[in-house]
């Protein structure tokens, strides 16, 4: 059946050979398609998911395809403690990182809480990726160059960081809970980029396109019945396949021009100028600060 927005395909035949990619939530949807393509281009991929038994069905798939090492790691975002122990073997394993892309997440989602008490949203799509990322930048800044890409969304426009009730308990809302996730993405991937001037380590934040992959598996516990029935109809007719969502991903993760596009919002292959909230280095830094300490993770 023809989808109608498909959107720009990476089209760069760039190789990654001895090179290491580590992807999260890369069992299923667009995270398992961009390991897929950078295993094919010669990448040694390590899948770092939270379902292990799912991400190595997924790895022996990838890697009986393309003829090249495909590893895994369990790793569950709503866990520091997990996330912790994940980096802890990641980084014993692996003396390179070369490509980090935080794809994982959870999308609109009832009122959960992680592990640690955080808002389900916050927690896994910002703040786990962001203690994952801060515990092995010192070995993808030891393999330099390297890149960091963080997966938003459009939907950040819809954002907003309100550091009075960062967790939402006041007044929970599973949209606006996604959205500032999401508003919360691109501030981490400026303030990244700022951190790490000068490193060889650049960092991106992507729109994938809007993608009808398992993302939206809670829309009918968090939406009325029509919305869910409305996600899942028109999806077949007006989304992107998870593979042609994953091109901005493997774009950022392999194309020479890119280098000098540090810390910009990408979608369709393209440099996007996001929401002027999301350029507010005021703001990308209080919850910078906000994060480490919620984390108990500071960056040196």
């Amino acid at each position: 059946m023809p989808r109608w927005f498909q959107g720009s395909r990476c089209l760069n035949a760039v190789r990654l050979d001895n090179k290491v990619v580590v992807i999260t939530g890369a069992n299923t949807g667009i995270g398992k398609e961009t390991a897929r393509e950078l295993s094919r281009r010669g990448a040694e991929v390590v899948m770092a998911c939270r379902d292990l038994q799912k991400a190595e069905e997924a790895a022996k798939e990838i890697s009986a395809e393309t003829n090249n090492k495909v590893t895994t790691l369990k790793l569950d975002l709503a866990s520091l403690s997990s996330v912790r122990t994940a980096a802890q073997q990641l980084i014993a394993q692996q003396p390179k990182i070369h490509i980090l892309i935080n794809n994982a997440g959870v999308m609109v989602c009832p009122q959960w809480k992680t592990e640690d008490g955080f808002e389900m949203q916050l927690g896994v799509n910002h703040l786990g990726h962001f203690l994952w990322t801060l515990l092995l930048l010192p070995t993808i800044r030891n393999s330099a160059p390297a890149r960091i890409i963080n997966l938003s969304s459009v939907a950040h426009e819809g954002g907003q960081i309100n550091f009075d009730d960062i967790m939402m308990d006041k007044n929970y809302d599973a949209t606006r809970a996604y959205c500032r996730s999401k508003l919360a993405n691109i501030l981490f991937t400026k303030s990244l980029d700022k951190q790490l001037a000068g490193t060889g380590v650049t960092t991106y934040a992507v729109h994938p396109g809007v993608v009808q992959t398992e993302l939206g598996r809670h829309l009918n516990e968090s939406t009325n019945r029509v919305i869910h029935d409305s996600f899942h109809f028109f999806g077949r007719f007006f989304f992107k396949t998870a593979e042609m969502g994953a091109q901005t991903s493997i774009h950022c993760a392999t194309d020479e021009s890119v280098t000098e596009q540090s810390g910009s919002y990408f979608s369709d292959c393209a440099v996007k100028v996001p929401n002027s909230k999301a350029e507010d280095m005021e703001v990308a830094e209080h919850l910078w600060n906000i994060s480490e300490q919620l984390v108990h993770q500071r960056y040196n």
